[in-house]
């Protein structure tokens, strides 16, 4: 409602008072008309634009961290889950615990922040002490972020460069 009231003053301003009314020929005054008509649309939607992009820019960049220094503490407890990496649950972007049982400290996650292999962890019945490549079908290298693979089933991909 209000864009079509701002349109209608708009139309008023540039019809009365922005084209000249001299001895303009009527086809000259239709082309400034559509003209100004054209400018005023873009001049609208630049506007709405730059406030979406106002209303936008929490979203797109995370607030400050609150405890910037310290590293985040994995695996770590939160609402009795166990987590081996950032998580976004009620946020959105990745965090971190900063205790092992969450207390409310926590940081917003960088991409230096991956999860950890864990040494030695337990694989069938083997105690393994590095990356491998044992039981993972597409030859890669991985390693487990607990100390029991077999119990907890977390793991990740080893770097290709220590294959």
């Amino acid at each position: 409602m209000m864009g079509i009231a701002a349109c209608g003053r708009s139309k008023y301003l540039y019809e009365n008072f922005l084209v000249p009314q001299g001895n303009v020929s009527r086809e000259k005054r239709g082309r400034q008309l559509e003209v100004m008509r054209h400018l005023v649309g873009w001049l609208l939607l630049a506007v709405y634009m730059y406030g979406l992009n106002a209303d936008l820019v929490p979203y797109l960049h995370p607030p400050e961290e609150e405890f910037p220094a310290q590293n985040c503490t994995f695996p770590f407890i939160y609402n009795e889950v166990v987590y081996h990496s950032c998580i976004s649950v009620h946020s959105d972007f990745d965090w971190c615990s900063l205790d092992y049982y969450f207390q409310g400290r926590w940081r917003y996650c960088k991409a230096f922040d991956p999860p950890i292999c864990i040494f030695p962890f337990q694989f069938g019945k083997k105690s393994i002490n590095e990356c491998t490549k044992q039981g993972y079908i597409l030859n890669r290298s991985w390693c487990s972020l607990t100390d029991n693979y077999n119990r907890d089933r977390k793991w990740k991909q080893c770097s290709p460069y220590n294959d």
